[in-house]
């Protein structure tokens, strides 16, 4: 079973909130990554999502730019993040989600890379400029692979639109917080629960808020709501501030502020309040 399905299986009827960490791979290198992720799964992250470096990333606020320009300066290629996906998968059983724009993955071939990251554990792939029309030749492979295909839904998207997201989408939706770009942020829009409860109306899959969560009271704001959340700019911005540290430091220091976060979450039972 894909370790996506398994976790929302278990955590969705309990009520329970899964906690989603981003980081880009290479950042500050490989090593290092493959460090927090591990780390990450022992202090209670229920999901990686792992983003590939690009130049040109149109969806990431600045800290995330920062941190894939570092890892492009390492030289990190979708190649070695694949090989380093396999080595964590002898030890560590963590749902990881590849987040790469499109063009690494076109580059690498799209049939390749979809066969390539199933044999290594990848468990899906989220694509943000990638719009289902435009996905014809990856979601059938990837189903054949059973690795989940994610796209977003934003505060915007119309309801015939969201159906059409729904049916392309698999493993869960990834729902953006707020218009514009990633990015910590200090409130959400009081909107978003109306229009998360509305879309629960339409599907049945998992419902995984990102953009702007950031602290445990934003990740607590959405637990009643919401059957993920995901972190990444606060957690990048945590890795910027380690950097001049030795790496056990480091890792200590920003799986100390992830687990905060993951803990957060797990307190929080839909229905129940925090």
């Amino acid at each position: 079973m894909n370790r996506f399905d398994k976790l929302y299986i278990t955590y969705m009827p309990q009520g329970r909130t899964a906690f989603n960490a981003y980081i880009c791979a290479g950042d500050p290198d490989l090593e290092t990554t493959a460090a927090l992720i591990r780390e990450f799964s022992r202090r209670g992250v229920d999901a990686i999502e792992l983003g590939v470096p690009f130049s040109d990333p149109v969806a990431d606020g600045p800290v995330i730019q920062q941190a894939a320009m570092r890892a492009l300066q390492n030289d990190t290629s979708l190649e070695d993040i694949l090989t380093m996906v396999s080595d964590i998968r002898k030890d560590c059983d963590i749902p990881l989600a590849l987040m790469s724009y499109f063009n690494p993955i076109h580059s690498y071939g799209v049939q390749r890379l979809v066969a390539d990251a199933s044999a290594v554990g990848v468990d899906g792939l989220i694509i943000p400029d990638l719009c289902p029309e435009e996905a014809g030749d990856l979601v059938p492979h990837a189903r054949e692979h059973d690795l989940k295909t994610i796209f977003f839904i934003a505060p915007t998207t119309s309801p015939e639109r969201a159906r059409l997201i729904d049916e392309y989408s698999t493993g869960f939706i990834y729902c953006v917080s707020v218009t514009g770009i990633t990015g910590a942020r200090t409130k959400l829009p009081d909107e978003l629960r109306g229009s998360l409860e509305a879309l629960r109306e339409a599907t049945t899959k998992p419902l995984v808020v990102g953009f702007g969560i950031s602290s445990v009271e934003t990740v607590r704001m959405m637990c009643d709501v919401a059957d993920g959340v995901i972190v990444g700019s606060a957690i990048c911005a945590k890795i910027a501030e380690n950097l001049e540290k030795p790496r056990t430091e480091l890792v200590n220091n920003v799986a100390g502020f992830a687990e905060t976060l993951a803990a957060a979450a797990a307190e929080c039972i839909r229905g129940k309040g925090e």
